[in-house]
């Protein structure tokens, strides 16, 4: 069985979710605008490109800017 770019993304939040202790609720709200996103993710459904790289650069900048503060 093969990883579909909705099940990677959801892999990539919640180690993010793990990594961070941001609720699954705000972490949709933040990150897409959306609080139900990670749920809807969990129960198969999938998201636009657009929303994926919008995830993704939160995360990254999310994880830039707590580095930045450890410094």
């Amino acid at each position: 069985m093969t990883n579909t770019p909705h099940q990677q993304l959801l892999t990539e939040i919640d180690a993010f979710i793990a990594e961070s202790g941001m609720g699954v609720s705000y972490f949709g709200k933040v990150a897409s605008g959306n609080s139900e996103l990670v749920q809807r993710l969990r129960s198969g459904g999938r998201v636009w490109p657009e929303t994926q790289d919008k995830v993704r650069t939160f995360m990254k900048r999310y994880r830039e800017e707590r580095m930045e503060a450890a410094e």
